[in-house]
């Protein structure tokens, strides 16, 4: 992916049947970021989101690959006749399954099986948005260390590369004193981001638009755990795209 570039030129090498976290503070983008991501993959993947509606992630997508903003989307969506036409073709040509609602391994089990019956195989990738929005997982540390362990048992086993989305503290000293640079890997909520074959650090400037991304920890590569060197893109949050500037 040529706009991943930036990311590639720092030794980051996401790989099948690994698990990719991504973790920022609130209001970073991780959501759009991880759909752009998969949706520029062009792979079969199925995406579990307890945050989006239907009607968001099919305007976001359709923004994407329209290069229209969502608003001017979801007019499209409610018109009907040719415009909406032109943004269904656009949802229809990314191979992404979505499952919305509440986030718990019985439901998760239940969709990857309608999966599978569905295209009788699994999915090449598999996005958790996120990791606190599974039941009992806020203020749980076991039920999340489940998560993880269960993510990374279904990536090995099926060789799936999964995303899982985190959140980061907005309480630390570096998150006051650097709000717009990615969060080191001890500002990752429970530790979680020393568990993932790959951890990358997402933060957004809104007043540049810059997208800034470091990676804290890669099991074959080079990592920063503090997050201070790191790749910038380009981010449009209107049109959900990221590019290499």
């Amino acid at each position: 992916m040529p706009d991943l570039q930036p990311l590639y030129d720092m030794g980051v090498r996401p790989r099948h049947g690994e698990v990719v976290m991504v973790a920022g503070r609130s209001g970073t983008q991780k959501s759009g970021f991880a759909l752009w991501w998969v949706a520029q993959m062009g792979l079969p993947t199925l995406y579990f989101s307890a945050d989006m509606s239907p009607f968001t992630a099919s305007s976001r997508i359709a923004s994407m690959f329209l290069g229209e903003p969502t608003e001017s989307i979801e007019v499209r969506m409610l018109s009907g006749g040719q415009a909406r036409r032109e943004a269904l073709d656009a949802i229809e040509s990314v191979p992404i399954t979505f499952a919305f609602g509440q986030l718990d391994w019985p439901s998760v089990d239940q969709e990857l099986e309608a999966y599978v019956e569905l295209w009788d195989s699994y999915p090449q990738v598999v996005v958790y948005d996120n990791l606190m929005d599974f039941e009992g997982a806020e203020a749980d540390y076991t039920v999340q260390m489940n998560v993880m362990s269960n993510a990374t048992a279904f990536a090995r086993e099926t060789g799936a590369t999964t995303i899982l989305l985190h959140h980061a503290s907005d309480k630390s000293w570096d998150a006051k004193a650097a709000p717009f640079d990615p969060p080191g890997r001890n500002e990752v909520k429970g530790g979680l981001s020393e568990k993932p074959e790959l951890s990358l650090s997402v933060a957004l400037d809104p007043n540049t638009l810059a997208y800034k991304i470091a990676c804290i920890k890669q099991r074959m590569g080079p990592s920063d755990p503090t997050a201070r060197r790191y790749a910038v893109m380009r981010a449009e949050p209107d049109l959900t795209r990221f590019h290499a500037r």
